[in-house]
């Protein structure tokens, strides 16, 4: 990432210098085991579960406060310690990940990321409170909806409501066809209603339940729809797989929410305490469950990122070198956390200063290796995946130590990303002999970021990449990967040009560095 002198990397025909990268951020947290058998359970490479589709799955807890929780996905801020007038009920997410919305119980519309504002029934008199919303895919605006079915439409088509019509009981939730010409309402005893080109596919209207349903989810292709109970219990309509079910487990909190997987064969539910809880192929990324929250979790959104800024959009990374002498401000934003296996060559005063002029975007590295021992002190890896050699163990340890150590750092400068990368480089040689110890350290990082909730990439070349972690070693699918390509210095050019390696998804290019480091997302 950032040069540590005007020398070139001799050793490659891409030249590139030290890129510091990681992963960071994201509120430590206490796994759930799911309980549901997936029909197309994930493949895991070394403990590394692998996703199904392109991108990077994740998920969203928000709580009544506006507090934001993001797990494997960009947080991008909430209402948490800020006035309300009511409290959040709901939210939505843009499916990229790149924005969200939070709705408030009196239609208040706060907004985040590339989330626009088209809106809000805050200040404007209801017959009866907002519950929840839902995102229109072909707009890009949003819908509200009300307990007594009242629909309140911004920037997205009206095609009709329960309001003003008897109801057996409130509505609690809606979803949205994914073409955004219909949605889905349901109400507390499982009746569905629908608008738009919206399928009625059943419902639990009418029949005995031992819970509330308190939400819904729709399938990728809107043929089918699930619904969720307060204890847990999952129906499925239509299309709609079972993966299995809180139903009949004890919990410790309620259960408010849920949201599918992005290819339908799977989903998550999340309870009052935060507490996740997967089936099918909703891989766990973290929870709030065991941790102390300054109010009930109330909804939840998922999220496949493809990109972690919006495509187009430049910037820089910058390192303790560049403390007190910051480039433009910009969208796209990289800051180091350490520069070297546990050490702390970024000042906490500086990495403070640096991630305050960055914003809340602002993304973290740290440079990695694997030649230094784990020193005292150094956070304590836990036991290695099986099937491991002594020596691969020893690698997979020292990158996960190495990652717990910065983000140590991070939490005791009281700064966060949700977004970290691994700098990965052959530079200042602190790779080992052993290609494979060097890949299972890599893999230990991610590990040890990925249960922080972190959504983890990695820098390379495709040149350096093979020749540290050995030809042939794939990162987990769909991590994001970042390229040093200093043959251009044309953003609109880099992300065409660019060799991506390992696998990963092309997420943004290093190109030709002029004063700072310049960067583009792809």
């Amino acid at each position: 990432m950032v040069r540590r002198d005007n020398a070139p990397i001799l050793s490659l025909p891409v030249p590139i210098f030290s890129l510091l990268l990681s992963l960071a951020l994201f509120v430590a947290a206490f796994a759930v085991a799911p309980l549901g058998q997936a029909s197309n359970p994930t493949r895991t490479l070394h403990g590394t579960t692998l996703a199904n589709s392109s991108g990077v799955p994740g998920y969203l807890e928000v709580g009544s406060d506006g507090s934001m929780y993001s797990f494997s996905t960009p947080n991008l801020g909430g209402m948490g310690g800020k006035p309300l007038n009511q409290p959040i009920v709901g939210m939505a997410a843009m499916p990229n990940g790149l924005g969200y919305w939070e709705v408030a119980s009196d239609g208040g519309i706060f907004t985040f990321g590339a989330a626009a504002f088209y809106g809000s029934m805050g200040g404007h008199p209801l017959n009866k409170p907002i519950v929840g919303m839902a995102y229109d895919p072909a707009t890009g605006g949003y819908w509200e909806v009300a307990s007594d079915g009242g629909i309140f439409s911004f920037n997205a088509p009206f095609y009709g409501s329960m309001g003003g019509k008897p109801l057996n009981k409130p509505i609690v939730g809606m979803a949205a066809t994914p073409d955004g010409k219909g949605y889905w309402l349901v109400a507390s005893d499982g009746g569905i209603f629908t608008f738009g080109d919206a399928g009625f596919y059943g419902s639990m209207g009418g029949h005995p339940l031992n819970e509330p349903v308190v939400g819904m989810a729709a399938t990728p292709n809107g043929l089918g729809y699930w619904e969720v109970a307060s204890d847990g219990g999952i129906f499925t309509f239509g299309n709609a797989g079972f993966y299995g079910s809180m139903g009949g487990h004890p919990l410790n909190k309620p259960v408010v929410s849920m949201a599918a997987t992005p290819n339908g064969l799977g989903y998550w539910e999340v309870a009052s305490d935060g507490g996740i809880f997967t089936f099918g192929d909703a891989g766990f990324y973290g929870s709030m469950g065991g941790q102390s929250i300054p109010a009930p979790v109330v909804a939840m959104a998922s999220t496949l990122v493809t990109s972690l800024v919006a495509p187009g959009a430049t910037g820089y990374d910058i390192s303790n070198w560049q403390c007190g002498g910051y480039p433009p401000q910009a969208p796209l934003y990289v800051v180091e956390v350490t520069g070297w296996p546990y050490s702390q060559t970024t000042p906490t005063q500086c990495l403070q200063s640096e991630v305050s002029w960055g914003g809340p975007q602002t993304q973290f590295y740290i440079f990695m290796g694997d030649v230094n021992p784990i020193p005292s002190g150094a956070p304590v890896a836990p036991s290695c995946p099986s099937g491991l050699t002594s020596i691969d163990c020893s690698g997979w340890q020292n990158g996960y130590s190495q990652a717990a150590y910065a983000y140590n750092i991070s939490q005791n400068a009281a700064v966060h990303s949700s977004v970290w990368w691994l700098d990965v480089e052959t530079s200042a040689n602190s790779w080992s002999s052993s290609q494979s110890e060097n890949y299972q350290a890599i893999l230990g990082a991610m590990a040890a970021l990925k249960s922080r909730g972190i959504l983890v990439g990695v820098y390379s070349t495709y040149k350096q990449w093979p020749e540290i972690a050995g030809t042939g070693s794939a990162l987990p699918s769909g991590t994001p990967i970042w390229v040093a390509d200093w043959n251009t210095s044309n953003p609109s050019a880099a992300c065409g040009q660019a060799i991506p390696f390992g696998g990963g998804f092309l997420a943004q290019v290093q190109t030709l560095p002029t004063n700072f480091d310049n960067d583009v997302s792809c």
